[in-house]
């Protein structure tokens, strides 16, 4: 069993980003490499992942804007900041940290994000242009367990790939990240019958569903490679994923932990979409 070190990943890919980023600078360029994070009111733990990614920012050498609003900001509001960003050539990509205040619409002011700015892969036009096959800013989370199998170099094409949970943000795009690379992808949700049947057959076993220790050993086939991108607290109010990873290990070719896993990768692929989308518009 390969523990799949998402710290260590993390590390060098960022330190790639960095060393890119300076020759960028040395070669001389008339804007900004930055990223501009929007956070409208008070959520806690929002606030600890927004110093997470302005620390990223500081890191790699990218330029962080931090546009916080008030709880009781209005649509418009938040649409005013949105269309700022857009028109500042300093700014290469922006996200709308969530969750927003209940009476924002989510994702009318997501859809408002300029799509080469949307490195957060969020907009229809981001997931269109991923579900047709087209160059696109990825959705962070997924993106970062791609680079994982990568890193560790675990084969993709032909094998059975299985991603429990739907959400837009994770679940579907992950099941087409592994469509892409010729797995073939069964997605899995709350109301999938025989679920155990399904991941006991899977080469590949992503879970995404917010549930602390749902993935258990019999669900699991020997060997398999399992990849949890839950954070929860069990029943002690300890940090835990969706896998129940002292029960399944064992089992495993590699699978990741929580924490140390999945959880690097995203803030790291969000720096590198925002280099991304500052190259894709450089002149």
């Amino acid at each position: 069993m390969q523990i799949i070190d998402g710290k260590l990943v993390a590390a060098k890919t960022r330190e790639q980003i960095a060393k890119e980023v300076a020759e960028l600078k040395s070669k001389g360029y008339d804007r900004e490499i930055g990223l501009a994070v929007i956070f409208v009111g008070n959520n806690p733990a929002s606030e600890v992942y927004v110093r997470n990614k302005i620390k990223a920012c500081e890191e790699v050498g990218i330029k962080s804007y931090l546009c916080k609003l008030p709880e009781e900001s209005t649509f418009e509001d938040v649409a005013d900041t949105i269309e700022q960003l857009n028109q500042n050539p300093d700014v290469s990509g922006m996200i709308l940290q969530l969750p927003i205040p209940k009476h924002l619409d989510e994702n009318k002011l997501i859809d408002l994000i300029h799509p080469d700015k949307d490195v957060d892969g969020c907009t229809a036009a981001q997931k269109g242009r991923l579900w047709t096959g087209r160059d696109s800013l990825i959705a962070c989370t997924p993106y970062g367990v791609m680079k994982l199998l990568d890193f560790y170099g675990i084969p993709l094409e032909g094998r059975n790939a299985v991603v429990i949970g739907r959400s837009n943000l994770v679940g579907k795009p992950m099941a087409q990240l592994l469509l892409d690379r010729n797995c073939t992808v069964t997605l899995c949700h709350s109301r999938t019958k025989n679920l155990k049947e399904v991941t006991s057959s899977a080469d590949i076993v992503v879970v995404a569903i917010g549930k602390a220790k749902f993935l258990k050993a019999d669900m699991v086939k020997d060997g398999a490679v399992v990849i949890d991108v839950g954070m929860d607290r069990d029943e002690n109010g300890k940090l835990c994923g969706d896998v129940d990873y002292a029960d399944v290990a064992e089992k495993c070719s590699y699978i990741t932990p929580v924490p140390g896993g999945v959880g690097p990768m995203t803030v790291t692929m969000l720096i590198a979409n925002t280099l991304q989308a500052y190259k894709s518009t450089a002149k």
